[in-house]
C-alpha cells in the first residue's frame, strides 16, 4: 500500500514522477543555488543525539558541524567496535543511523544490526526524531515493515535525484531542485514503507528519500559526505575492490568522480546544513511515551 498526497497538497506530478529522465551522471552541469536554508532556532531540548556508526570511515561528517551550530550534543556509538546488546534511549533526543557496507539481513555476521532494528522501533514508538542515511535508511525501512533487497544496479558517484510533489511541503526536502546532484554509494534499495511519503528518487533507484510521520526520515543518498570523506572511502581496500568488480556499464571513472566532487561538494554541504538544522528543529518537540 502507498499513501496518497497529504490533505491540502497539490497532486501535480513532477517530471521525475511522470517517468525517469535520462541519467546525466558524473560531470553534470551546475545546479541552481539553494533557495535558502530552512531557518531554525537553536534547539532548546535536553539530551543528545545518538549517532550509530558501522565502519570507521562512515561517520556523520558535515552533519557534525550542523549539530554543533544548533548547540546539540552528539554521542557517537561505534557498533563495529564493541556493540552493546541493548541501546538505552534515556536522555536521547534523537537517533541518527549512518551507512555501511553490510546489508540489513546480515544479522548472523553483524549481530548489532538486530540491536539497531530494535532501537529504531523503540525510538519510533517514543516519537523521537530518526534520521537514517544509506544503510540507515534501509534499517529504518525494515523497522517499518518494508522489504530491503538488491537494487537493479549499484549507484556509486555523483548522480541526480528528483523531488516528488510531496517534497514541496516538506521542510527537509523542499530545497531539493529538479535534477539535484548528490553523492551515492549503495547497492541495495527498499520498498516504500506503508504510510510513508516518498520525497525523492533517481533514475536508478526510485526510493531515495522518504518521511514517516512527522519526525522520521530515510535518505538513501549520502548528504553527510565531504571531499575528505570521499577520498578516505576511495582509499579503503574493500571499497576499491568493489569498484574494480563493477560491470563495464557501471564502471566508475575516478578522475571524473574527483572532478564532480570538486564541483558539487559545496552545494551538498549546504544541503547537509539544512538537513541538520531541520532535524535539530524536530528535537524541540516533546517525545511521546513508549
Amino acid at each position: 500500500m502507498r499513501r496518497g498526497a497529504p490533505v491540502g497538497m497539490k497532486t501535480r506530478r513532477t517530471r521525475w514522477e511522470r517517468g525517469h529522465p535520462a541519467r546525466t551522471g558524473v560531470g553534470a552541469g551546475e545546479t541552481p543555488a539553494l533557495p535558502g536554508l530552512f531557518s531554525q532556532e537553536r534547539s532548546a531540548m535536553s539530551g543528545e543525539v545518538l549517532v550509530l556508526r558501522h565502519v570507521p570511515h562512515e561517520h556523520h561528517g558535515s552533519l557534525a558541524t550542523a549539530f554543533a551550530r544548533q548547540g546539540v550534543g552528539v554521542r557517537l556509538v561505534d557498533m563495529f567496535a564493541d556493540p552493546p546488546a541493548h541501546l538505552a534511549l534515556d536522555g536521547v533526543a534523537g537517533l541518527v543511523v549512518m551507512g555501511g557496507p553490510m546489508n540489513v539481513d546480515e544479522t548472523a555476521r553483524y549481530p548489532f544490526l538486530a540491536t539497531e532494528a530494535a532501537v529504531i522501533e523503540r525510538a519510533l514508538g517514543r516519537g523521537l526524531p530518526v534520521l537514517g542515511i544509506c544503510l540507515g535508511s534501509q534499517l529504518l525501512a525494515k523497522a517499518l515493515g518494508a522489504r530491503v533487497y538488491p537494487n537493479t544496479r549499484k549507484e556509486i558517484g555523483w548522480w541526480p535525484i528528483f523531488p516528488t510533489a510531496a517534497a514541496r511541503d516538506d521542510p527537509l526536502a523542499r530545497p531539493i531542485a529538479e535534477g539535484e546532484v548528490v553523492f551515492h554509494w549503495h547497492g541495495d534499495t527498499f520498498d516504500l514503507p506503508e504510510g510513508a511519503t516518498l520525497l525523492a528518487g533517481s533514475a536508478a533507484c526510485r526510493h531515495q528519500a522518504f518521511r514517516y510521520g512527522r519526525t522520521a526520515y530515510g535518505l538513501q543518498f549520502h548528504v553527510e559526505t565531504t571531499p575528505e570523506m570521499i577520498a578516505a572511502w576511495l582509499a579503503v581496500p574493500e571499497n576499491r575492490a568493489e569498484l574494480a568488480a563493477l560491470p563495464p556499464d557501471q564502471a566508475v571513472d575516478l578522475a571524473a568522480l574527483h572532478a564532480a566532487t570538486r564541483r558539487h561538494s559545496g552545494r551538498l554541504a549546504a544541503h547537509s546544513a539544512q538537513v541538520g538544522a531541520t532535524f535539530c528543529g524536530l528535537l524541540t518537540r516533546p517525545a511521546k511515551a513508549p
